[in-house]
């Protein structure tokens, strides 16, 4: 009886020990969203219900093609906009819409449906295994060898708040609301690419007040590969 305990204490401290790279990575949750839309509170208030989820990586995209209705978003830039419209014909839609929740890049939902979100990231976390490990100091990254991905995947530094930024809207759809957007995207840096060799990247220095976060993404509007907080 006692070899029996002390075997299985030895097992059970040898899966505590497993490396960081055999833990499942976060799935990456990419919410477009607009301060001037009238429809985006309720998915903007659902993506701050999934920032402290040690599982997911929720970022929150101003996009700026609602800006002309008579309030910029604080937050959009065109690159934001240009990311979501990559992902709309792999998705299988005609245009772009807000607010969009983009799961791994590969499912995505209106957002207002948080119990159908965590569905969405339920089934991308049973698939996101075998992607490759990213490791990082405070100005490198390795990203691990893993499958050759069919395509040379991009390896993006997303910075964003890491809190919740409250923004009082004067003009527009939501004129005299205060609305309260989480991890909300600030830049969005290629490093370059990766297609399946271990391979490491240069950091630039991090921005005063930012959490970041990396990104391997299977090209343009493709699933993400790899994901990782820093």
């Amino acid at each position: 009886m006692l070899r029996s305990s002390g075997f299985l204490a030895l097992v059970l401290m040898g899966l505590f020990a497993m490396p960081a790279s055999a833990q499942t990575r976060p799935v990456v949750v990419e919410l477009f969203t607009s301060q001037g839309c009238s429809s985006c509170p309720p998915a903007d208030a659902n993506l701050i219900e999934l920032m402290d989820r040690a599982d997911v990586l929720a970022l929150s995209f101003g996009v700026t093609y609602w800006n002309y209705l008579g309030w910029d978003d604080t937050f959009s830039k065109q690159e934001f906009t240009d990311r979501q419209f990559a992902y709309e014909g792999p998705l299988g839609h005609a245009g772009a819409f807000t607010p969009q929740m983009v799961i791994d890049g590969a499912h995505d939902a209106v957002g207002h449906d948080l119990a159908e979100v965590e569905a969405l990231i339920a089934e991308a976390a049973a698939a996101a295994a075998g992607g490759p490990a990213i490791e990082a100091t405070t100005d490198r990254i390795e990203i691990g060898a893993g499958a050759v991905p069919a395509r040379a995947a991009d390896v993006w530094l997303v910075a964003y708040a890491p809190d919740i930024a409250e923004i009082p809207v004067a003009r527009g759809e939501n004129r005299r609301r205060v609305l309260k957007i989480g991890h909300a995207v600030r830049s969005l840096t290629r490093l370059g690419q990766w297609s399946g060799p271990a391979q490491s990247f240069d950091l630039p220095p991090a921005e005063e007040g930012l959490a970041r976060a990396v990104l391997v993404q299977a090209g343009a509007g493709g699933p993400i590969l790899g994901a990782s907080k820093l």
